[in-house]
């Protein structure tokens, strides 16, 4: 769901970081900025540095768990039942 109003501050960087996995292009317009890419990032850039966190790509957002849960997760198990 895209928000009407270009979200600002801590509420634009907790839209991004939700929305990071689907691409720079689908957060834009979820946190409110439709098309305008560069005005996204732009002001994501400038929300990340007020709060002291320094982001250079919507990627850099992306913690390793969230990694983990879209890519899979490795399966450990014994070879037999009887294995216990």
């Amino acid at each position: 769901m895209s928000n009407p109003i270009p979200l600002k501050g801590p509420e634009l960087v907790d839209c991004a970081k939700a929305n990071a996995g689907e691409g720079v292009g689908i957060a834009a317009e979820r946190c409110g900025y439709g098309q305008d890419v560069t005005t996204f990032q732009t002001a994501l850039k400038q929300a990340c540095a007020d709060i002291g966190v320094n982001v250079e790509a919507i990627a850099d957002l992306i913690t390793p768990q969230q990694r983990v849960m879209t890519q899979g997760g490795l399966s450990i198990s014994p070879d037999t039942s009887s294995d216990l």
